[in-house]
């Protein structure tokens, strides 16, 4: 047993901790999982098919580590580069096919959804924004493409593609993205579904990035559940091996959907309010204890807002919130009623020290856009926030306020 096998094989039975593995941190190896079939485990997964015509992948890795998945899949396969395929056009997913192309100086073709352009037009367009979305949610230099290969065949709903006398079935979703592609290999019982599955909450409520759908989500789930897949390669984290674990982890990844969905419509067309949702909709507890649905880089609460957003709007209910004040003409307010804006600093310090993070952090931000140069103040903002992002186990949610925690205070690092 290899060591793709061995993570998969322990995250499932529980031998291994998933806090411990988390599915963004790879194993940069590839291993067989099927006849002729090489899992590559890099940032974002790949999966290449070994045919007699040529190779297939299925994703092809990202802008920064597409030369990782090159020399995986050319130490399972020297085969040239027939067909790639995106299952999505995130930045971690589609970058390399050049490797191959410059290694047999030939063409190879890309195909994708016919969404999957608009995206990359729309990331030219945001590129400073995106760079600065990496940076804070990775914390990591900010770091964004400007160029992408775009593909050669889109299509809308579904297309057949067949290599080397075996079909490679292209099914459109929404999910994540509004251009997700999974792929049906019949011949190898193997599904690749992309981000669809991540061994996590589903990235269906990201705070920083676009709509996410979690409803045809859902819907997508249930119809791959209904194949008779053997092996089921996710966009991040290792393989999930057996018949019975694929629709297992396809089934419930769905039921968590739906059960969000369910709670926060039942609320918002009872009249209540955003907060109303965020403080009664609840993800079923025995689900997120499952290993690959962990909240360990999306939660549900971020899932419910993006479900708000989708059939509601961006207006939480709150009158005061349509046009609100700016931000900082509030915090003086605030401060001149409190009697100062120490006042409110000392007081988030005193909440923070009793475990009410979330009052901390709204008093701690008031103080420091009321008095912004204060250095005494931004210290004590910059603790709560840093106190807050120790306790979130979320990733979006530790790498916001670990960047709240640095912001004023750079100048005394």
């Amino acid at each position: 047993m290899g060591r793709i096998r061995e993570l998969a094989e322990g995250l499932w039975t529980g031998a291994l901790d998933p806090a411990q593995h988390h599915p963004w941190a790879p194993l940069l190896d590839c291993e067989e999982v099927a006849p002729r079939t090489g899992f590559v485990s890099s940032f974002a997964n790949a999966t290449a098919f070994d045919t007699d015509e040529g190779l297939v992948l299925v994703d092809t890795g990202s802008f920064l580590l597409a030369g990782q998945v090159h020399q995986s899949v050319r130490a399972f396969t020297k085969r040239p580069l027939h067909t790639a395929v995106y299952t999505h056009g995130h930045v971690d997913h589609c970058f390399g096919v050049e490797l191959y192309e410059q290694e047999m100086d030939a063409h190879a073709r890309v195909v994708a959804h016919e969404r999957v352009p608009a995206r990359f037009e729309r990331y030219r367009l945001t590129s400073g924004y995106n760079a600065c979305i990496n940076a804070r949610q990775f914390q990591s230099p900010p770091r964004w493409p400007d160029s992408f290969r775009a593909p050669d065949v889109t299509y809308g709903d579904a297309l057949d593609v067949e290599v080397g006398g075996e079909r490679f079935e292209l099914r459109h979703a929404l999910g994540e993205t509004d251009d997700a592609t999974w792929v049906w290999v019949p011949s190898r019982g193997v599904v690749c579904v992309g981000d669809l599955v991540i061994w996590a909450t589903p990235n269906a409520g990201n705070p920083q990035k676009v709509q996410r759908y979690p409803r045809e989500w859902a819907q997508a789930l249930r119809r791959i559940a209904e194949l008779p897949a053997r092996v089921l390669c996710p966009g991040h984290g290792p393989p999930i091996f057996g018949a019975d674990r694929v629709r297992r982890t396809l089934g419930e990844t769905a039921e968590l959907l739906e059960s969000l969905v369910a709670q926060t419509l039942a609320v918002m067309n009872a009249g209540a309010r955003l907060e109303d949702a965020l403080a009664t909709v609840r993800a079923p507890a025995h689900l997120l204890e499952r290993p690959y649905l962990r909240p360990v880089y999306d939660e549900p609460e971020f899932i419910v807002r993006n479900v708000w957003r989708l059939y509601g709007g961006w207006w939480d209910g709150d009158p005061s919130h349509l046009k609100p004040a700016r931000a900082a003409d509030l915090a003086r307010e605030m401060a001149c009623l409190a009697g100062g804006a120490k006042k409110l600093a000392d007081r988030a310090t005193e909440l923070a020290a009793k475990g009410e993070l979330a009052l901390a952090c709204h008093l701690a931000e008031m103080a420091w856009q009321a008095s912004p140069g204060d250095a005494g103040i931004a210290r004590a903002r910059s603790a709560v926030y840093a106190q807050r992002g120790r306790t979130e186990k979320s990733l979006m949610a530790r790498g916001v306020y670990a960047a709240a925690a640095r912001e004023g205070t750079e100048d005394e690092e």
